[in-house]
């Protein structure tokens, strides 16, 4: 099993920088491929960013592209996702999410294990 703890969020103003931060604990981290899910109030659950388990392979939702990058770093057991260009549609919820299951990486439901969340705010 792993636990999974995000942090990083906050009130930015449009335009600006964030960057988050997923710790993961257990000694398996790498074993794991990751993703960063968000959830805005009344809608679905969207993938933001998706990275395999080395960190060789990523995936994005269309709304990030060319704004947001995902990086982990196994020997730490942390995950990141840089958000610069930020717009007031970003406000959400981000969740950090781990699995080990050859599943779809963009499907919330391929992903076993999620962190509490972290509430991202950007004001127009």
């Amino acid at each position: 099993q792993v636990q999974l703890v995000e942090s990083g969020g906050g009130l930015v103003q449009a335009g600006g920088s964030l960057r988050l931060s997923c710790a993961a604990s257990g000694s398996t981290f790498s074993t794991y491929k990751m993703a960063w899910f968000r959830q805005a109030p009344g809608k679905e659950r969207e993938l933001v960013a998706a990275i395999s388990r080395s960190g060789g392979g990523t995936e994005y939702g269309d709304s990030v592209k060319g704004r947001f990058t995902v990086s982990r770093d196994n020997a730490k057991k942390v995950v990141y996702l840089q958000m610069d260009s930020l717009k007031p549609e970003d406000t959400a919820v981000y969740f950090c999410a781990a699995d080990r299951r050859l599943l779809p990486s963009s499907v919330s439901s391929s992903y076993n294990y999620w962190g509490q969340g972290t509430q991202v705010t950007v004001s127009s």
